[in-house]
């Protein structure tokens, strides 16, 4: 986990460099198609990809995005009219039968086809009308890390083709290099807060709920900690009152209308006694966490990578071993 977490900055430059054509003709025959809406599907952390694709695609193009629940298809059998839609599968392997089923009824109601899997010999690289590779190459731990960071890179990728935004394409390209920094960044001052907890928060918004998503993931399956992510605006909706000085929060922020929102909540918890980590925000009472200065669609890349290697560690100090959680498998054969 830590070598492929390590080597995502690597993996993203390969990619932005093979997918330049690729993306840009995708991105003409979206802006062609128009299509009415756009829906994702994935599991795991490729869904949590897809929340980072419904934010970028609804507040960049305004075009309305939906998450598809695979077991309508897959279970129900239930069909769906698809015309004029985007169907945007994310998957690392390509082959869950749920996604594949899935896909298969969505191509059948009349949905154009885009596929973001790392592997392009997969059966759902071949029913695609497009593929985007993830280009992550080969990944053993079983905990997901380069392939996710790949997925959100296509996807910023996408969008920006999509929106023909030279700004979004700028920024992108700056992403490696700022990968590469933040995987040096110390997020160890948490540490001793997450060896600790049985519980925990992760709070985020907008763009940065992805990853908010990713790493409460990431302590369940690598590190043994209960944790759950919550928009900074649903988790005022109840949950906060499960936080505690025994029971923490993790704060992930990103330069973008949704910062001043998490500060303000982050200073409420802390003044209620609770004990949080934040990064993006600076809060007297609270763990900083650092970050660097990037565009906010290219910030939770940044989060997601200094997080992993706070996650490795902490799966260390918990004693586990990240690269094999307990029944768990690389390919997860949902139907």
């Amino acid at each position: 986990m830590h070598a492929e977490a390590a080597a995502a900055p690597t993996v993203v430059r390969a990619q932005l460099a093979r997918n330049a054509a690729g993306a840009e003709l995708l991105g003409k025959e979206l802006r062609a198609l128009s299509p009415r809406a756009a829906v994702t599907c994935a599991r795991g952390s490729s869904d949590h990809a897809a929340t980072f694709a419904k934010y970028l695609i609804e507040t960049r193009l305004g075009i309305l995005t939906a998450s598809a629940a695979p077991s309508i298809a897959s279970v129900y059998g239930a069909r769906q009219d698809l015309r004029d839609c985007v169907f945007i599968a994310i998957s690392q392997s390509g082959r869950s039968p749920d996604l594949l089923a899935t896909t298969r009824s969505a191509l059948a109601a009349g949905a154009y086809v885009v596929a973001l899997v790392n592997d392009e010999e997969s059966p759902l690289a071949g029913m695609a009308s497009r593929v985007l590779p993830l280009s992550a190459g080969p990944e053993t731990s079983v905990a997901a890390t380069k392939s996710y960071l790949a997925s959100l890179s296509a996807l910023l990728h996408l969008v920006a083709a999509w929106s023909d935004g030279q700004e979004l394409l700028d920024a992108l390209q700056s992403a490696p290099a700022l990968m590469t920094r933040a995987w040096e960044l110390d997020w160890t001052p948490a540490l001793p807060l997450l060896e600790h907890a049985s519980n925990l928060f992760v709070i985020a918004r907008g763009v940065g709920l992805a990853v908010a998503q990713e790493a409460a993931l990431k302590c369940k399956e690598t590190c043994g900690l209960h944790a759950e992510s919550f928009s900074g605006a649903e988790v005022r909706h109840g949950p906060q009152a499960l936080l505690g000085r025994d029971f923490p929060a993790l704060v992930l922020a990103q330069p973008d209308e949704t910062r001043a929102g998490l500060e303000t909540l982050t200073k409420e918890l802390v003044d209620r006694g609770v004990q949080v980590a934040a990064a993006g925000i600076a809060v007297p009472g609270a763990i900083a966490l650092p970050t660097l200065a990037a565009h906010p669609a290219v910030a939770p890349l940044l989060l997601a990578q200094s997080f992993y290697r706070l996650a490795n560690a902490v799966a260390v100090a918990r004693g586990m071993d990240p690269d094999s959680p307990p029944h768990l498998q690389k390919v997860t054969r949902t139907h």
